[in-house]
């Protein structure tokens, strides 16, 4: 399976998207991000870890090796008179196959992350995520250049106020560290959604070991729908979308998970989650704007 996303993930629609922008592998770009990525990683330790490190102290992002890369891909779409963006659903998805080493998922995705144009969004993505998709990139011997080589001098990946590139969100609601951080499923009970349907990180090597990475590929997906839900909502609370867009966005979102339950019951069930929520915490904010 390729990193690319199926042409038969992508919702239909009347009106033409363009293609992602192709360029050079690593070529610089200072133009702003076309597509928007919320990204997650699965991990589990790896044998590069010290023998003497503590077994109750959480390893150092290059000492964990990457099972699972899963995101939401979304068009971003922005009204030249407004200024305010929209997000156009195209997939939640895993990248690579089950089977694939950790080299194979990392070469695929930074071919991915080459081709396109994102905005990346994570969760602690500035403090493990990205340090660790990074950091194993570079023992593998893979190039990352496209991370470091686009934006400006003032504004790019790397920046960590530069909100049009990365946006690590929990790093972001936190007031870049003013206030307390909350974890991703904290901030995913304010606004009704199911957060993480009873898995857990920290089971992820357990579930590795016993041949259950479809599981553990599946749980990563439900907290990218978490983290984008959660993005767009915040981009609206700023000002960068309006309610009418991220009503849109929710609803392309709610009809795909509707249509994607039969093939991948665990998107149902996130559907399913979210609902039973909707009395507390209606999902759609134009009604009351």
């Amino acid at each position: 399976m390729p990193f690319a996303t199926p042409a038969h993930s992508v919702k239909p629609s009347d009106e033409p998207r363009p293609m992602a922008v192709r360029r050079p592998a690593g070529s610089p770009s200072t133009e702003l991000p076309r597509r928007l990525l919320a990204l997650d990683i699965e991990t589990v330790p790896d044998d590069v870890m010290p023998a003497d490190w503590p077994p109750d102290k959480f390893p150092k992002a290059p000492w964990h090796r990457i099972v699972a890369i899963s995101f939401v891909e979304a068009e971003i779409r922005r009204d030249e008179e407004t200024g305010l963006e929209e997000y156009h659903l195209a997939a939640c998805r895993s990248g690579g196959g089950e089977g694939w080493d950790e080299g194979r998922l990392l070469r695929a995705f930074w071919k991915f992350f080459d081709e396109g144009d994102f905005r990346v969004v994570t969760w602690n993505g500035r403090s493990f995520d990205m340090p660790t998709i990074v950091a194993r990139s570079m023992m593998h011997g893979i190039s990352a250049a496209a991370w470091y080589r686009r934006g400006t001098k003032w504004a790019g990946y790397a920046h960590r106020y530069a909100p049009d590139w990365h946006t690590d969100l929990m790093d972001v609601m936190a007031d870049f560290g003013a206030t307390s951080r909350l974890t991703l499923e904290e901030a995913a009970t304010l606004l009704g959604l199911p957060g993480k349907l009873g898995e857990h990180g920290s089971r992820v090597a357990a579930m590795v070991a016993d041949g259950q990475t479809g599981r553990v590929r599946d749980y990563c997906e439900t907290d990218c729908l978490n983290l984008a839900v959660l993005y767009v909502r915040f981009a609206f609370l700023t000002g960068r979308t309006g309610p009418e867009g991220h009503d849109r966005f929710v609803e392309e979102l709610m009809a795909y998970l509707e249509r994607e339950r039969s093939g991948r019951p665990h998107l149902g069930r996130f559907l399913d989650g979210w609902r039973a929520n909707f009395e507390r915490r209606p999902p759609l904010i134009s009604n009351g704007t």
